[in-house]
């Protein structure tokens, strides 16, 4: 029973459980009557509620996917956020980073399905990495702008936020940019579709 009152062990369950609460799901099907699951790109992050949900209330739409994002990125926070008032190592803060982004990304939920990761990222990110994260989030802004791709926005996004890590010269607070290259692989792996579309030039634009 050690095992389940080891603290570190209960805040790596509590990430990946948290994490895989898909709000955009909920949200969408509380407040518009739609399976998100069930429409559009059937993901359940903010891009496809609003995509879906824009259909019948772009209004709603609109709050439903600033919403989610936030909601996304809360998830992943709080947790750290807990773990760091109880002063628990940078070592086990960073492994609950990247349990959180697994827990949306293969939700226990939706039978180990999920979204793509980037706005639990955002939240994990912003807690540990702030500075990385917020030149991350003006390479989105301004990508998203220009672009209008979701998908390739928050990709370069990403690219962003690894490249200040590096070129800050490793802020994590450990020895290792690993964890943020393992977060990365997954939210990239779960783009594989988003890229080939936009090889295709078949990729939607959010408008």
């Amino acid at each position: 029973m050690d095992f389940l009152t080891n603290s570190n062990i209960l805040f790596y369950l509590s990430a990946y459980i948290i994490g895989g609460i898909p709000f955009g799901l909920i949200l969408a099907k509380q407040f518009a009557g739609v399976n998100i699951k069930e429409a559009g790109s059937r993901s359940i992050g903010a891009t496809n509620v609003l995509r879906v949900v824009k259909e019948q209330n772009p209004t709603l739409a609109k709050k439903l996917g600033i919403a989610t994002v936030a909601l996304d990125a809360i998830k992943g926070a709080v947790v750290i956020v807990v773990a760091m008032l109880m002063n628990m190592s940078t070592e086990t803060l960073w492994a609950i980073a990247v349990l959180s982004v697994l827990g949306h990304c293969y939700s226990i939920f939706l039978n180990f399905e999920g979204g793509k990761g980037v706005a639990t990222a955002l939240g994990v990110f912003l807690v540990l990495i702030p500075i990385p994260t917020l030149i991350g989030a003006i390479t989105w802004f301004l990508s998203a702008k220009i672009l209008k791709i979701s998908s390739l926005s928050s990709l370069l996004g990403l690219i962003g936020v690894i490249i200040s890590v590096i070129i800050l010269n490793n802020g994590l607070g450990i020895d290792s940019n690993a964890p943020v290259y393992i977060i990365a692989f997954i939210i990239i792996y779960k783009h594989i579709p988003n890229i080939v579309r936009l090889f295709q030039g078949k990729e939607s634009k959010v408008v």
